[in-house]
């Protein structure tokens, strides 16, 4: 008796590891995240262009009128709501979302981030 609770016992362990495995999988998969420097903008496409400066390589950030977007100094927890106008070529933008069939990030949230005066 005691074999078999133990063999039932390992086997819920087992099962429910790989259930958290295949989660995460799933959870993570869509998520996405570009950060950089803007180096191009269109009002026309609705498109951001970002240089990594890790990679030094650039991504190509789409918004639509969902997108939210907001500014934040580094290491501020105030976070403003801005509007898509405060974006300008050379800020430093996070921008969050999912990749679209292009290769692309679609943004649901674009930060700016701000430097503090000197």
């Amino acid at each position: 008796m005691l074999k078999k609770q133990l063999t039932l016992l390992f086997v819920l362990v087992l099962t429910f590891q790989l259930a958290l495995v295949f989660a995460q999988q799933a959870s993570g998969e869509d998520a996405a995240r570009v950060e950089g420097r803007v180096v191009r903008s269109s009002k026309e496409n609705s498109s951001l262009t970002i240089r990594d400066p890790k990679s030094d390589t650039t991504k190509t950030v789409v918004y639509d009128d969902s997108t939210k977007w907001v500014s934040q100094y580094h290491a501020d927890k105030k976070i403003n709501d801005i509007d898509r106008t405060q974006i300008k070529d050379g800020d430093y933008l996070i921008c969050t979302g999912t990749w679209g069939k292009s290769a692309e990030l679609q943004a649901s949230m674009c930060s700016k981030r701000l430097s503090h005066p000197n």
